[in-house]
């Protein structure tokens, strides 16, 4: 009678903790990777270029509760997509956070990038006969890379730059057309009104810049923009 009774007891015990246990789930590790994979496309889509995730560095299953599960990845800010990063990949199951993991990914990128044909010296204007536009693949290069052959046409390099390099921001600047010192003509205009003064430049600026000029008139001093090689212009 009193071995039933501890029978009995123990399937009381052992039932109410299976029933009360929670159920659980897994996600596979594939299932994880296509949600990685799917933010990169979504992160590079548009942007002209081939990709391709070289390694996901996420390994096994996971296993969370029975539910509803969405994925959210989220990158540095200054990723760009490509090249090596830590993504944070965060499982909701009926949207409550259930894991949040830190994984490596590297992407490999070929995209339009301008390349110089020759070694360009300090203070070297390119024209278009300088430069090519050639796939390269962007994750193995450094700093923001110039893609289109408009966007340095025109300008000087900054530093001394190899042949066959492709051209980075930092190496290139605009030509000022407009140099400290310089006397300027200063327009002020609108729809109802059009007035130019003589002026001078307190500094060097390209097309686009703004510098502050001194009226010779008043002899104060103004922000103005450039618009040519002798001529600014104050906006308001």
């Amino acid at each position: 009678m009193r071995l039933a009774a501890v029978i009995a007891v123990l399937v009381l015990v052992v039932g109410t903790a299976a029933f009360a246990a929670p159920a659980f789930q897994t996600i596979s590790n594939a299932r994880v990777k296509a949600a990685i994979a799917e933010f990169v496309r979504q992160k590079t889509d548009g942007l002209g270029m081939e990709t391709t995730l070289k390694r996901i560095g996420f390994q096994g299953d996971l296993k969370v509760p029975v539910g509803e599960v969405s994925f959210e990845v989220a990158a540095p800010n200054r990723w760009e997509g490509w090249g090596k990063a830590n993504l944070a990949v965060i499982v909701r199951v009926n949207d409550r956070v259930e894991r949040n993991i830190s994984v490596p990914v590297e992407v490999e990128a070929l995209g339009d990038t301008v390349v110089v044909l020759r070694a360009l010296e300090r203070g070297d204007v390119i024209g278009a006969a300088d430069v090519t536009v050639q796939r390269r693949d962007l994750s193995t290069l450094t700093g923001r890379v110039y893609r289109s052959a408009d966007e340095v046409i025109g300008k000087r390099a900054r530093m001394p730059v190899r042949a066959n390099m492709p051209l980075r921001g930092d190496q290139l600047e605009k030509v000022p057309l407009v140099k400290s010192g310089q006397l300027v003509t200063i327009l002020v205009e609108n729809q109802a009104m059009r007035l130019t003064a003589t002026g001078k430049a307190r500094g060097n600026g390209a097309e686009g810049d703004i510098v502050m000029v001194q009226n010779l008139g008043s002899l104060k001093e103004v922000p103005a923009r450039v618009i040519d090689a002798g001529t600014v212009q104050v906006d308001f």
